[in-house]
């Protein structure tokens, strides 16, 4: 079977790639709720809110943990030319000690990081255990985010992670959650927090971006 992305086209094919999300970025508006005053910090999200990291502050200083698989790279190229920081490797067993060491330098420097924990090929909002094991090893806090709109324009993908995007003008919001602390926790309890504070926050969406309407945000000037 013939693969349509190669090396011998990836770049290509990132470069549109870039140019597509380029032209969604001026209908695509994305505000900040509840957002923790911790830095560094480790930003989790489910896989399917991957492109909410678009709407975090100071993407200067956020690192995004990607593959090293073709489809990574291209999403690594366009991660560098909206300056984030990449970081490749995985979170599972294989390259999982590389990827580690290089994220724990990224904290050191004082950079925060960014995890899809239930990436890249799930299963669906299973919560892994590399952004656990970075934060145990880094002392900094875990702060979970969702992001969520109203508008007709916020779509779903049917995709194995159901994917969600802006296609069109849109008002997004990303909502984040209270900072998580590893501390003397086992894995497995930080791994509950991380699913249930997740899960709260979709829950609970609709309330926030209510209260986000009732306060205006996004017609304040930037």
């Amino acid at each position: 079977m013939v693969r349509i992305i190669n090396n011998n086209n990836v770049g290509a094919f990132s470069n549109l790639a870039y140019a597509l999300m380029k032209c969604q970025e001026v209908f695509t508006h994305i505000e900040n709720y509840n957002h923790p005053d911790v830095q560094p910090c480790v930003y989790v999200m489910w896989h399917q809110n991957q492109f909410c990291i678009h709407g975090i502050p100071n993407r200067s200083k956020l690192g995004v943990l990607i593959s090293t698989s073709l489809d990574g790279e291209i999403i690594a190229r366009v991660c560098e030319k909206w300056g984030f920081i990449v970081c490749r490797g995985s979170a599972g067993r294989k390259g999982a000690v590389s990827s580690l060491l290089k994220m724990i330098d990224l904290i050191k420097d004082g950079n925060s990081m960014s995890i899809m924990v239930d990436g890249p090929r799930g299963p669906l909002h299973k919560v892994k255990g590399g952004a656990i094991t970075l934060a145990r090893d880094t002392g900094v806090p875990i702060v979970p985010v969702h992001w969520y709109s109203e508008d007709f324009t916020f779509v779903k993908f049917p995709s194995w992670d159901k994917m969600s995007s802006p296609v069109g003008d849109c008002k997004i919001l990303n909502i984040y959650g209270e900072p998580i602390y590893v501390g003397d926790k086992t894995d497995e309890q930080v791994a509950q927090e991380i699913k249930d504070s997740l899960y709260n926050l979709e829950e609970n969406a609709k309330e926030f971006y209510a209260e986000a309407r009732r306060q205006k945000l996004w017609n304040r000037k930037k």
